[in-house]
Parts: C-alpha cells; structure tokens; sequence
C-alpha cells in the first residue's frame, strides 16, 4: 500500500497477516494530491499540488524524479495513456491539455480549452 501526506513523503505499507511495516520511499517536500500507477504497476506518478509531476519506480529504490514542471499553471490532474506507460496526459487549472514522453518529459501536444478546469 502507496500512501502521502501532506508533508509530501511517499510510503509504503508492507503488511502481512497482522503484521505491517513502514517505508519512506521518496520526499519531494511538497503537497502531493494524486498518486497514479501505470497500467502495468512499474510507475507511479505523484501529482502535487504546487505543479510538478514526479515519477517514483517502486522496483527501483531511490528518489521520485520529476517529470513535468509547469510555469503558468500548476497541473490539475495526470494520467498515463493506454496502453503501456510511455506517455502521460495532463491539464492544468488554466485548461491546458498537455501529452507527455515521460522518459524526458518532453511535451509532445497541447490544447487549451480557454476555459478554467476544476475536479
């Protein structure tokens, strides 16, 4: 079991019959809102509150990585597109539709809505 706070450090919840142990896997120092893993369980995507997107791999130990940053807006929501998990999509408060290659972050695509997007 993934689990936030608020204080922006991702856990990990090993339980087993009633026992359960606690890990610190990633602290980004920051808010995260969203945690969303990859069709396939290899990625997990931590959505924060004040912008960024990072990227944790739970097979690998070591920090989140950020991903996507954002200037103008910060990040409403994201998600990874089907099938595999190369590629994320996003949209910011501001109503920026965004696709993301998520190996650099390079931003593939955009669409603003012109409208404000709320959740």
């Amino acid at each position: 079991l993934y689990f936030s706070a608020q204080d922006g450090i991702l856990l990990f919840y090993h339980i087993k019959d009633l026992q359960y142990e606690i890990k610190v896997c990633a602290d980004i120092s920051q808010p995260i809102s969203r945690l969303i893993f990859s069709p396939d369980y290899a990625s997990l995507l931590l959505v924060t509150e004040q912008g960024p997107v990072y990227s944790y791999k739970p097979a690998h130990t070591g920090e989140a990585v950020k991903l996507l940053d954002t200037c103008s807006s910060c990040f409403l929501a994201a998600d990874f597109l089907t099938p595999g998990n190369k590629y994320c999509v996003s949209v910011t408060i501001s109503g920026e539709v965004q696709v993301w290659f998520l190996e650099d972050g390079t931003c593939l695509s955009k669409l603003n809505l012109d409208i404000e997007v709320h959740i």
